[in-house]
């Protein structure tokens, strides 16, 4: 059994509905995880997704904030939605496929703009979620499990545009990075887009603050998708959507996908 699981912080999912519609028509991943949907559970209209075939819908949502989604062919059940730090944030859920498979969608908050824990309380918060997620998976040590989402961190000098200059820049400095280091390896994560693309420039993200965002190139890869390592013989191929950040009205992220077999 092949299947692909893709991951797009789409920053409204009501927002962008038609664009989400258009996403699963024309690549058709068997498994959507979305982040940043900015809407309460209940005003998340899931018709036009249950008529393109996703019949399988998990959502944690918040009103105007955060939110989480996941858009499934596979048939699944939920199993869990945690808070990694004390906060009631919608960051986070998780389902199990019928094939074995858990799924973790995270959202790990964006750290605000100065990187400093003691002088920003939300660069102190990103800290302690990424602790949490590393301390959950010391004690869950994860089996058959694929961890996606908006991690809000670009690890290698290649998953930004500028590696020099973007060393005191929230999303790559060195203690952010050491941190989603530490979180790997202590669940003997794998990074699967870097697994099939290990080299050269990648980014998922590219600000809205560009006057022409794909010339300037500006960009960071923030969006990830991670495997156990029970895993490593059954990743295939990755890609990152880079034209769809040039639809109209776009995220200011694009999807991520890898194809996984069974």
């Amino acid at each position: 059994m092949q299947f692909t699981v893709a991951t797009w912080n789409i920053n409204s999912i009501r927002l962008r509905e038609n664009l989400v519609c258009k996403f699963l028509d024309q690549y058709k991943p068997e498994i959507l995880c979305l982040q940043e949907i900015k809407s309460p559970t209940e005003l998340v209209d899931t018709k036009a997704y249950r008529s393109l075939g996703y019949n399988y819908i998990l959502i944690h949502g918040q009103k105007a904030y955060n939110g989480v989604t996941i858009l499934s062919k596979i048939p699944m059940v939920e199993v869990a939605r945690r808070n990694f730090i004390n906060k009631e944030e919608a960051r986070h859920i998780s389902a199990r496929l019928e094939n074995g498979i858990t799924i973790e969608n995270c959202y790990v908050p964006a750290g605000g703009d100065i990187p400093d824990p003691e002088e920003n309380p939300k660069f102190k918060d990103k800290l302690d979620f990424i602790a949490g997620m590393k301390q959950w998976s010391i004690n869950h040590p994860p089996k058959k499990t694929i961890l996606v989402g908006d991690l809000n961190i670009a690890p290698l000098e290649n998953d930004v545009w500028s590696h020099k200059q973007l060393l005191k820049v929230v999303s790559h400095t060195p203690v952010e990075v050491e941190g989603m280091t530490s979180l790997m390896k202590a669940g003997r994560w794998i990074d699967t887009v870097r697994t099939n693309i290990p080299e050269g420039k990648l980014y998922s993200w590219w600000s809205y603050r560009a006057r022409n965002w794909d010339t300037s190139d500006r960009g960071r890869r923030l969006d990830h998708i991670w495997a156990s390592s029970d895993l490593v013989n059954n990743i295939g191929e990755s890609v990152i959507l880079r034209e769809i950040r040039g639809w109209e009205r776009p995220s200011d992220h694009v999807p991520v996908m890898t194809k996984f077999s069974l």
